[in-house]
């Protein structure tokens, strides 16, 4: 979709994308990270992407071939394609992403992840989102919850590292109990060990729209709690990474690719978010 691979676009564009004022505040040995970390895609020919499968339209597994596909695996490979590499995609969890990318077993991460203020502190991010999504609830048929004000004091069932944690235990209240990723914390609200289970609204909705499984569950709470923009992460400091990624994602938003595949996938309701931010690039330069 991209005429030129934007991975050699931005080698030939460096010294003008990292500006005086990047290499102040992140310092020539950041700089030179970032460098070695594009050097290493390019010469091993390959991005390693880590990615969230939940079972979801944003990741699931492909019976028999056991392919990994669904929203994040569509975008990590043409973020790879885009980048004029290939693609090598590592399931991660809410509760271990973090580690794999500050680990270096994974290169980036398109993860379901959304920018927080504490997450910035110690990672790098591509500023453009791709995505913007909050949290719902999810509840048996006949709950009473009507409000997430309901949820104080009520023991709350959500992933690991999840950024929902926060808000319901400082502003709501709530007695939040961790599990390692979304499959694990719905089978504790199937086993009564919550009263409610939030996660990302883009898995909860079409869970009980589809999942016969789910037949007897509600999203007891669609007003999403704290909507965030999803990004692509890198490692703290990685610059030339980002704004590398950035320019893709940029030209995904320009050209309406970003739509057209959320529609493709069935994932509803649809994403303002991406309507807005088409709106913002259609006009602009090709990446």
């Amino acid at each position: 979709m991209v005429s030129k691979p934007a991975f050699q676009r931005t080698l030939q564009s460096l010294p003008a994308t990292l500006s005086m004022g990047l290499a102040l505040a992140f310092g020539a040995t950041a700089t030179a990270q970032a460098d070695t970390t594009l050097d290493k895609i390019q010469s091993r020919n390959s991005v390693t992407i880590g990615v969230l499968i939940n079972g979801g339209p944003f990741g699931s597994i492909e019976p028999g071939s056991q392919r990994f596909i669904g929203w994040n695996p569509e975008l990590a490979r043409q973020l790879a394609r885009d980048l004029g590499v290939q693609a090598e995609l590592v399931q991660v969890q809410p509760s271990n992403r973090v580690q794999f990318l500050q680990s270096g077993k994974v290169d980036l991460l398109i993860a379901s992840m959304e920018l927080t203020d504490s997450r910035a502190e110690i990672l790098g991010y591509a500023p453009t989102p791709f995505y913007r999504v909050g949290g719902v609830a999810i509840a048996p048929a006949g709950s009473t919850i009507q409000s997430w004000e309901d949820l104080r004091g009520q023991p709350v069932c959500l992933s690991q590292g999840s950024n929902y944690a926060q808000p319901l235990t400082t502003q709501y209240g709530a007695q939040v109990k961790g599990f390692r990723g979304s499959p694990e914390s719905l089978l504790a609200l199937k086993g009564g060990n919550c009263v409610t289970a939030v996660h990302d609204a883009t898995l909860l909705h079409p869970l009980v729209r589809t999942n016969p499984d789910w037949q007897g569950y509600k999203v007891a709470l669609a007003d999403e709690l704290i909507p965030s923009p999803s990004v692509v992460w890198t490692r703290k400091g990685e610059n030339d990474t980002a704004a590398a990624i950035d320019r893709i994602i940029q030209d995904w938003h320009r050209t309406g690719w970003l739509i057209e595949t959320e529609q493709r996938l069935g994932i509803a309701p649809a994403s303002p978010a991406l309507v807005e931010l088409h709106a913002q690039f259609k006009d602009s330069a090709p990446q």
